[in-house]
């Protein structure tokens, strides 16, 4: 009999570790865990687990079949359950830890066969093992760094050694800094700067950079300026620093040399010098470089370079991906890269433009204005402008629209298709003055129709991109007191919003269209977009960035921190497989889009993306909560 017990044991440890959390759980944990096991069937239908019941909570993991949740109003308008569980899934892990009664009723929806374990040894198991309480208190965020960790396993082809995007930027200092006084004469400097063999030198003093010469500069402000060798150096130093604490991620390095077109960033603390980190310390390994690409952008002289720059950032986007760079990073990456894209052609166009006398502002809408854009996208953008005294906004406006137009089709060669739905610069409808788009945006919350709204959404999400941004503020400022004012228009949005619901079926994991696929863009991260937008709308926020905007309404709706946390990373979950959808597709030659059937996904991969779409769906309930939708 003990035999037959034991290999009863060994079987349920071996179908347990097919599964996350239990697939990392030491094999010690697993037995203890399986000894205490018990089995129960459940007929479709049956109740499992129901908020009135009294007796101890057991914790559940399914064997067979599927589990269905059921909250109220969480109920959607297309009846489908709240939660849908399968084979390997476990529940009910919150009321669990709090050690409360459930708030849905967990019901059979096929005839099921449930693992069981008593509350008091689940509580035990957390203490047990780590990754068993790692998954129950964090879920979605341990569900994605697995499939993270075996996502970059797979991909990348770098060397196990690469850096690291998400390193700090003290583990990223390799040596000591090369310093040397500010009075040190220019041909010393030079010399140690051979000898030390390094590309920076830094002027301290009592421990405070003052400026830096790189070997860059030396060409332009030793050699070709034939600078005196015996003046100080600091003469020819630059003294305009950019500085980041140690604690800085090697992303925000990145970002700052793309952002300012430099290749050497100075870490201090508490204002005193520590290291450099250069651009080929952050990515030595890859075949084209974030600041080459930005100088490149910043100094083209014409069209055709801008092109190849645009094929550089995809290339360095793809290299970044198969690094393992945080999806939330990559498109901030893109999007800052693509702004100076964007600046350049725009500088370019107005060099022989009459536009060049108007005060204006280039909006970035959509994707670009909230930084998500990704490899497939296409142009979203408007102009603001400040009429001349004695001149109408309509004799500004035809001097604008060539320009617009010249700007739009040039962004259109470098790989951004023009906006389908006209959303553009070049649309007299959004080529407007600050009091014209004040009053666009008054007729939204006071006068829009619910299809009206429907199309305006992007329009919410602008920001500033070139030129007098200060235009930019006065709206954004304007729109953040007029918004809240109106809950009506707040509700029409959410009556919008909600009519896209997650693609979750009943029957199967996923309800999919004719051809056996989900959009990822459509079903996954709008919903997160839309109701963050809303949201923050209503409390008069200052982002326009999703994941900013969850993180800025969390305090002001009450929401508790680990259900922000769970939007956010069930979001760039999604965001993280359109750019490897983007990817395969790009490497296949194939054009880019946003449809993915599940079928192809890895068993995590699929249920981690069910997860994300629980997620959407809750964040949505809120949201209709909030708005009696």
């Amino acid at each position: 009999m003990s035999e037959a017990v034991n290999s009863l044991v060994q079987a349920t440890v071996d179908h347990l570790a097919q599964f996350a959390p239990f697939d990392q759980m030491a094999r010690e944990h697993l037995l203890w865990m399986a000894r205490r096991l018990s089995l129960g069937y459940f007929a479709q239908g049956e109740v499992i687990l129901a908020p009135e019941q009294v007796a101890p909570l057991q914790f559940f993991v399914i064997k067979q079949g599927v589990v269905q949740g059921e909250q109220g109003r969480a109920q959607t308008t297309d009846g489908a359950p709240w939660l849908e569980l399968r084979e390997g899934e476990c529940f009910p892990l919150g009321a669990l830890l709090a050690e409360r009664p459930v708030t849905s009723v967990y019901r059979a929806g096929s005839d099921a066969f449930c693992y069981q374990l008593a509350a008091a040894d689940f509580l035990q198991l957390t203490q047990l093992s780590e990754p068993f309480k790692d998954f129950c208190t964090r879920r979605i965020a341990n569900l994605l760094e697995h499939s993270l960790r075996r996502i970059h396993a797979g991909y990348s082809r770098a060397s196990a050694e690469q850096q690291s995007m998400s390193s700090r930027l003290a583990a990223i200092v390799r040596r000591e800094p090369v310093t040397c006084s500010p009075q040190s004469s220019v041909r010393q400097a030079l010399q140690s700067m051979k000898t030390q063999g390094v590309g920076a030198m830094v002027a301290v003093e009592n421990g405070v950079p003052r400026g830096i010469l790189t070997l860059h500069d030396v060409l332009d402000r030793v050699a070709l300026a034939g600078a005196d060798l015996e003046r100080p150096v600091i003469d020819i130093m630059s003294t305009q620093l950019t500085t980041l604490p140690p604690h800085a991620l090697a992303h925000d390095a990145a970002l700052t040399m793309a952002k300012e077109g430099i290749r050497h960033v100075l870490v201090t603390d508490n204002g005193r010098l520590t290291g450099v980190v250069s651009e080929k310390d952050l990515f030595s390994l890859q075949r084209v470089g974030l600041s080459e690409i930005s100088t490149a952008i910043r100094h083209a002289p014409d069209l055709d370079l801008l092109k190849q720059s645009a094929r550089d950032i995809q290339q360095l986007s793809r290299n970044m991906l198969a690094q393992g760079i945080a999806a939330e990073q990559l498109t901030q990456i893109i999007t800052t890269l693509n702004d100076l894209l964007t600046t350049r052609v725009i500088e370019l166009e107005l060099q022989e433009s009459p536009a060049r006398d108007i005060e204006f502002c280039w909006l970035a809408l959509g994707s670009e204005g909230r930084f998500e854009q990704t490899l497939n996208t296409d142009q979203d953008n408007g102009i603001i402008f400040a009429p001349k005294a004695g001149e109408s906004p309509t004799a500004q406006r035809e001097a604008l629209l060539p320009f617009a137009k010249r700007v739009n089709l040039a962004l259109a060669e470098c790989g951004f298709p023009l906006c389908g739905g006209e959303v553009m610069a070049s649309n007299p409808k959004w080529c407007l003055s600050l009091e014209e788009w004040q009053d666009t945006f008054d007729r939204w919350i006071y006068h829009g129709a619910p299809m009206d709204l429907l199309h305006a959404t992007i329009f919410f999400d602008f920001r500033p991109l070139y030129g007098a941004v200060g235009l930019g503020v006065e709206l954004r400022d304007w729109l953040r007191a007029a918004a809240p004012k109106n809950s009506r228009f707040l509700h029409q949005l959410a009556v919008n919003a909600l009519r896209n619901r997650p693609p979750l079926g009943v029957v199967r994991d996923f309800v999919t269209g004719d051809d056996h696929a989900v959009d990822l863009k459509l079903n996954g991260i709008t919903p997160f977009v839309d109701a963050a937008r809303i949201f923050s709308l209503a409390i008069g926020g200052t982002q326009t960035n999703t994941l900013e905007r969850l993180r800025e309404i969390a305090a002001p709706l009450k929401l508790a921190s680990r259900d922000v946390d769970a939007y956010c990373e069930a979001f760039l979950f999604i965001q993280l497989l359109r750019l490897r959808l983007h990817h395969g597709q790009s490497e296949q030659g194939a054009s880019l889009g946003n449809r993915v059937d599940p079928d192809t996904l890895n068993n995590l991969d699929s249920r981690i993306l069910k997860e994300a779409f629980r997620q959407a769906r809750k964040l949505q309930t809120k949201l209709g909560l909030h708005y009696q939708v």
